[in-house]
């Protein structure tokens, strides 16, 4: 919840990558409230009114889920409305006669995507939703300590630099009423 609420305001894409994980998260401990309490919640060092407050929260993550039936793998409906509004964002920012920066940096990117979106097992996928998950695998793969080739490394980079673009770009659209699209 903390952390959520900062990574919203901050950088959207972390945002996204960071609720993917807390889904997971609460997959991994059952929808069950008690043990994300011992595991996730206690290990916060905040007051017992921000931890009852955190509780309530991941109850609510708990029953959204259950309730939009990803259960066992994708995400609830407010984490696909963001990818689908970055992912209008980037149609737009390649549209635009204000943003070569980004249409540059984007057909740089291409080629490192090319190769992930070949391999999408669902074909109706966004290319900003499979960058995403490009960054969410090797996200997991750090985190499981599991070596990264170098070649995977460059293209993780790159794409890197295309989200970290396109999520200050989104954040500029957001807070910045002279921002021209």
């Amino acid at each position: 919840m903390i952390i959520a609420r900062q990574k919203k305001r901050e950088n959207i894409v972390e945002y996204v990558l960071y609720m993917w994980q807390v889904e997971d998260l609460i997959r991994g401990l059952d929808f069950d409230i008690d043990k994300i309490e011992k595991y996730v919640i206690s290990q916060f060092d905040e007051d017992e009114q921000t931890k009852q407050a955190m509780r309530m929260w991941y109850e609510s993550m708990i029953e959204t889920m259950k309730n939009e039936g990803v259960l066992e793998k994708g995400h609830i409906q407010v984490l696909r409305n963001v990818v689908r509004e970055l992912t209008d964002l980037h149609v737009r920012l390649l549209r635009s006669p204000f943003h070569q920066d980004y249409q540059q940096l984007f057909d740089q990117t291409m080629p490192f995507l090319a190769e992930y979106i070949n391999r999408a097992k669902d074909k109706d996928k966004s290319i900003i939703e499979i960058a995403l998950e490009v960054m969410y695998g090797i996200w997991m793969l750090r985190l499981k300590k599991k070596p990264i080739s170098e070649g995977t490394q460059q293209a993780v980079n790159k794409i890197s630099e295309f989200l970290s673009t396109l999520a200050y770009k989104y954040h500029k659209a957001e807070t910045d009423e002279d921002f021209e699209i």
